[in-house]
């Protein structure tokens, strides 16, 4: 798994430095993978059509990464200029490199919160409705640079069950990302498996925002066949994150075209932050160092 993951996101890279122009009114985004590949595009569309008229930019690419590493690598490199992630994916990049990237602007939710849940969901016939039903059994993660499908299940289970994760449970895997990962508890291939959601709205439409939700507005979910067997401590929304390789002008027109945008073009806005999202408010690394904490701690990069 690692060594593909390796070789996946050395492939997404050198994608993405091929087509890095000399002029640096080229706009890349990079998508982790998180979601099923057309569907990220299609909601990453407007955004990139938005910042080509906002900005003056020549052009603005879209690069969709397999994994959360093909992201993190592009832009620690520099052949990514823009990316919204997870906050365990900052960290990753903050403790290789951290003048890489500014972690620059973050979601509200439609509670006006910013943050959300790792959220562990079973097979509703699965007769699995606790953690302490999971003794013993198969738990799926998303990604490994995940914060809610990853790293914060590993810093909060073992204090639940007590217990180290990987002496508790029979056996751990990957899913390849959130929607993959749900689909492969459906499928019978995890036990239960840890994704994200807002916790707030309505249980059937997957609340209010997160993976779960996009699942159901897509039809691949039917809240009914699923239960949900732990939620996380809040966690805090991820970042908008901005190259430090882009010059101050560009950076300053990328930020100002994502600020005014929930303003000018809210279904775009929601697409893109994936559910009935309201706002972007500013952040700064403090806004995530408990999250670089934790992931030095668990993964230790």
């Amino acid at each position: 798994m690692l060594k593909k993951s390796l070789l996946a996101a050395v492939a997404f890279v050198a994608l993405a430095g091929s087509a890095m122009a000399q002029d640096a009114k080229v706009l890349r985004i990079g998508l982790d993978g998180s979601e099923n590949e057309a569907d990220q595009i299609r909601n990453t569309q407007c955004v990139a059509d938005g910042l080509k008229a906002a900005t003056g930019a020549a052009e603005v690419q879209i690069f969709p990464s397999p994994d959360y590493n093909g992201v993190i690598q592009g832009l620690l490199g520099g052949t990514i200029d823009i990316a919204s992630m997870g906050a365990s994916s900052y960290a990753a990049i903050a403790l290789q490199d951290p003048n890489a990237v500014d972690p620059i602007l973050t979601y509200t939710g439609s509670d006006g919160s910013s943050g959300y849940y790792s959220i562990m969901v079973a097979r509703k016939d699965s007769g699995i409705k606790t953690l302490a039903d999971l003794k013993g059994k198969k738990l799926g993660f998303a990604d490994p640079d995940s914060t809610s499908g990853y790293l914060v299940p590993n810093v909060s289970l073992p204090k639940e069950i007590g217990a180290p994760v990987k002496e508790y449970f029979s056996e751990t895997g990957f899913g390849g990302g959130h929607e993959n990962l749900v689909l492969a508890v459906l499928d019978g291939k995890f036990d239960a498996g840890t994704t994200f959601g807002s916790g707030v709205g309505n249980w059937e439409e997957g609340y209010s925002a997160g993976n779960l939700h996009q699942m159901v507005a897509k039809g691949n979910l039917d809240m009914d066949d699923i239960v949900e067997v732990w939620r996380s401590p809040l966690i805090p929304n991820g970042p908008l994150m901005v190259s430090n390789k882009l010059d101050g002008d560009m950076k300053g027109k990328v930020e100002a075209f994502f600020k005014e945008l929930p303003k000018k073009d809210l279904a775009c806005f929601q697409a893109y932050t994936q559910g009935k999202n309201t706002d972007y408010i500013e952040v700064d690394p403090s806004f995530y160092q408990t999250i670089v904490d934790a992931r030095k701690s668990v993964i230790g990069g």
